[in-house]
């Protein structure tokens, strides 16, 4: 199994970033993949159109949020993912960590890139261009 743990600085508040990552109208817009699924413990959630699918695990949005997660390209033996995010206050902005565990051998490289590509570099660009803070009505409805 692999696992690897990478940080990011957000120019937004915690609360935004959370709301970006956890609200499914809002993250299908920063990533353009569509997103179901409430943020709440033992919920079940998708993104990228039903590529990652996954239970929200634990849900703090001061600090973060967990998830077993897995994509449509984990064999159907292999054990879901460990999803980890948590977030601090760092000046006018948010550190955000993600800690990602139990994934298929060999495979940790290329998630680590992958978060960095559809997921940091978006979110950077999305909360630069104005968008707005905090989660919205979503009902856990697709985007």
């Amino acid at each position: 199994m692999d696992s690897f743990e990478i940080s990011a600085w957000f120019d937004a508040d915690p609360t935004t970033v959370f709301g970006a990552w956890t609200d499914p109208h809002q993250h299908a817009a920063f990533t353009g993949g569509g997103a179901t699924g409430a943020a709440v413990p033992g919920q079940a959630f998708t993104a990228w159109d039903g590529y990652i699918t996954g239970i929200w695990l634990r849900i703090d949005p001061d600090q973060g949020f967990a998830q077993s997660w897995r994509t449509s390209e984990f064999a159907d033996g292999d054990a879901d993912a460990l999803l980890e995010i948590t977030m601090r206050r760092d000046g006018r902005g948010t550190e955000l960590t993600l800690r990602h565990s139990n994934l298929p051998a060999g495979e940790g490289d290329r998630y680590r890139q992958g978060w960095v590509d559809h997921y940091f570099d978006p979110l950077t660009d999305w909360l630069a261009n104005g968008r707005p803070s905090g989660p919205t009505e979503s009902n856990g409805r697709q985007a």
